[in-house]
């Protein structure tokens, strides 16, 4: 039997960018493979998009609902403990407006249910005959973020930001998720760098445990919520980051 597999997908007044063909598309296309929409305490129509997207599929598709504006962070957060808590057997999450393709998604589906890596990461490369379409100034800020990332984490991840991410359900999940999030911008890198740390009576997830695979296909889509002043934070945030995940290993 294939093991099971829930996708959060993180909303925050995303009713206009909801792409509901595509997300149905998605969930039926893998038996195992179930959604988790989070509406992040949304103030358009998200609520009643989701609500539909679930009377769709009720079976597969479910809907976590915040009762007030959290950030992405802990909307993601909320939806893993509840794959989790569901049974998956993988969890992971998208970006709502699918940035990373419907067939991309799938095709990291395939790749953690057949791998025994307990992290599958997408990663945004510019490799000839791949369709990475990323705004120049992101993909140069994105690049000198990811290296400082990289060193913080101990870890030789090329891309750490791209919102499609894959999690088997282990006691290191578990525990990484077991308290909030301490930074709102950049806790992808956080997540991994909790993976990393391990918990009492938890190893740390060694270099081995972590598995990239670049996309062939992404795209920058219109309507994001990242501008300048969150990407100054980041940076604030990835440096306080650092200096706890050097803290906490004593180097």
């Amino acid at each position: 039997m294939q093991e099971a597999v829930a996708l959060v997908i993180p909303c925050f007044d995303e009713a206009d960018r909801l792409d509901r063909a595509e997300l149905l598309r998605l969930v039926r296309a893998r038996e195992g493979l179930a959604l988790v929409l989070v509406d992040d305490g949304s103030t358009d129509a998200t609520p009643t998009v989701l609500e539909e997207l679930r009377r769709a599929e009720p079976s597969r598709i479910s809907v976590v609902r915040l009762r007030e504006n959290r950030g992405k962070a802990e909307a993601v957060r909320a939806g893993l403990r509840g794959g989790l808590s569901g049974g998956a057997a993988i969890v992971g999450y998208a970006d709502a407006d699918l940035s990373t393709p419907v067939d991309e998604l799938l095709r990291l589906v395939d790749t953690a249910l057949a791998s025994q890596r307990d992290v599958v990461l997408g990663s945004r490369v510019r490799l000839l005959g791949r369709r990475i379409e990323r705004r120049a100034h992101r993909h140069y800020l994105g690049r000198v973020f990811a290296t400082f990332a990289s060193l913080a984490l101990g870890l030789p991840v090329y891309d750490t930001q791209c919102g499609a991410k894959l999690f088997r359900a282990t006691p290191a999940l578990a525990a990484a998720l077991a308290a909030p999030f301490r930074t709102r911008w950049i806790f992808d890198v956080e997540l991994l760098g909790r993976l990393r740390g391990g918990a009492p009576g938890i190893p740390p997830l060694g270099e081995d445990a972590f598995e990239e695979v670049p996309l062939r296909a992404w795209r920058d889509v219109g309507g994001s919520k990242l501008g300048p002043g969150a990407m100054l934070a980041a940076g604030v945030q990835l440096l306080a980051l650092a200096a706890r995940l050097r803290l906490r290993s004593g180097r």
